[in-house]
């Protein structure tokens, strides 16, 4: 730390990037401050977004009965008499749990909390309008910006009427309804449209998703989204992609959508899930010449610092892909170099993401899609859940895990899941592909039994097959040991 500065490293932002930043500096002896606006601690990730949306998935999935649909065959109803506070309970309680835990770990590291709004005056200094009243000047070595991202508001959409919802104010639902609504209209097919769209068909609400696109998660291999949205076909999701919202009519019971293909969708609710947007007003950072891209994106390089040196950002506020998971990584990345810890110098290029919807998407590597595109030659091996015995115990046997595969060296290019766990399993794949692994480790290992990973022994399998067919006996034999 420099004699003039009192911190070493400020954030401003305490999601999962801000957190992990802060405490990766601290662990190495770095004096901290961080910077809240919020009254709570853990950004969106905690408050508003992947934590709240993932119990709102388990609670839908309890009080819905449809693991017990797989398992016994039986249509349940939902649980008589279920409220919105019912509802929303356990994601309240999920939540604080969750703040409480980012606190104690701020506080283990020694770093300083600071509550009030934040901008910055140099590239030094670091001036916070308290919360309980005045202002306060941080000077500092080191900035990250960690401030995340909010919902995208189109100006055409009255977001003031309490039927009209984005991924924020959903979780307030209960506040302005008293019973589970019996309509819904999701505007968006990305990843939140997807989740909560499906949350809430499994809670029998009727729920119509609209796009402009023409199928869902455009990132996702496309035979991975096909069998995603005939599953939530078959629990009565239904779908406008391909189309637009032109018009948008509000009433004190629901909401009217006129489309561009010339069909109307009425609801009790909508629910606008069409992008984020970085939370970067009132930062300052255009004065002091930190580079922004559409949608107030702050630019990074790879070690994630900005135009400005000792200025760094991460997580939501640089955009792509917006994980929990890689906004952490990218934090302690950020952190090492900003101070030559020599510990964690770079992001892993093998991420993992899932799409938490019912059922449960993960991918990690090449979708087949890209393959085709790059020209890589590639083969594909899937296996149903159903031919795993725990496929068959936990009644998913719709579940369907596929391989890509080099022809040549057998490297794994590509894994994509859809069904029960797939959020868990797809670690197994990412594990082999980091090393530069093949589908010999699959067909090499021992899993316990009963276990849905075995999946990926009958899929590396069934690669091996396809291979034969192509090869000849020369596909029998073991693939060569990767280089490193």
């Amino acid at each position: 730390m420099s004699q003039s500065s009192e911190y070493d490293l400020v954030v401003i932002g305490s999601g999962p990037a801000g957190e992990k930043g802060a405490a990766q500096a601290a662990y190495f002896g770095k004096r901290v401050a961080l910077v809240e606006r919020s009254p709570y601690l853990g950004g969106a990730s905690i408050n508003t977004g992947t934590v709240p949306s993932k119990t709102l998935r388990e609670t839908a999935l309890y009080f819905s009965g449809l693991r017990q649909r797989g398992l016994y065959g039986v249509d349940y109803s939902l649980r008589e008499g279920l409220t919105l506070p019912d509802f929303m309970y356990r994601c309240r309680a999920v939540v604080e749990t969750q703040r409480d835990l980012i606190l104690k770990n701020l506080e283990h590291h020694r770093v300083e909390i600071v509550w009030g709004d934040a901008s910055l005056s140099d590239p030094h200094t670091v001036e916070v309008r308290l919360a309980a009243g005045g202002v306060r000047r941080l000077t500092t070595d080191v900035i990250l910006l960690a401030t995340g991202s909010s919902p995208h508001r189109p100006a055409e959409v009255p977001f003031g009427h309490p039927r009209i919802h984005d991924s924020d104010s959903i979780l307030a639902l209960d506040q302005g309804l008293g019973e589970i609504p019996d309509s819904m209209a999701v505007i968006g097919g990305g990843v939140i449209g997807v989740e909560y769209a499906s949350i809430f068909t499994a809670l029998g609400v009727r729920v119509t998703l609209v796009d402009g696109r023409e199928r869902l998660l455009p990132f996702v291999d496309g035979e991975i989204a096909s069998r995603l949205q005939a599953r939530l076909g078959e629990l009565g999701l239904t779908w406008q992609l391909g189309v637009r919202v032109e018009r948008i009519e509000t009433s004190g019971t629901g909401v009217s959508l006129a489309l561009s293909n010339g069909t109307a969708v009425t609801a009790d609710v909508g629910l606008w899930a069409a992008g984020r947007q970085s939370n970067v007003a009132g930062l300052g950072l255009e004065q002091l010449g930190v580079g922004l891209g559409t949608r107030g994106l702050v630019l990074v390089n790879e070690r994630f610092q900005t135009s400005v040196p000792n200025i760094y950002a991460a997580g939501d506020v640089i955009g792509f892909p917006a994980l929990a998971s890689t906004s952490m990584e990218q934090a302690r990345v950020a952190m090492v170099h900003a101070f030559d810890l020599k510990y964690k110098e770079r992001l892993s290029t093998v991420i993992p993401l899932a799409v938490y919807a019912i059922p449960e998407v993960a991918m990690v590597g090449l979708t087949e899609e890209q393959c085709r595109e790059r020209g890589l030659p590639h083969v594909a091996g899937r296996a149903l859940f159903e031919r795993s015995a725990r496929g068959q115990i936990l009644g998913d046997p719709q579940g369907v895990i596929k391989l890509l595969v080099d022809p040549e060296t057998r490297r794994l290019l590509g894994v994509h899941i859809v069904g029960e766990s797939a959020s868990e399993l797809i670690h197994a794949g990412a594990a082999v592909m980091t090393d530069g692994g093949t589908i010999d480790r699959f067909i090499d290992a021992v899993y316990n039994y009963p276990t849905l990973t075995d999946v990926y022994k009958y899929a590396a399998y069934d690669c091996l097959i396809t291979l034969h067919r192509l090869q000849g006996d020369a596909a029998l034999r073991p693939a060569a040991t990767p280089a490193g």
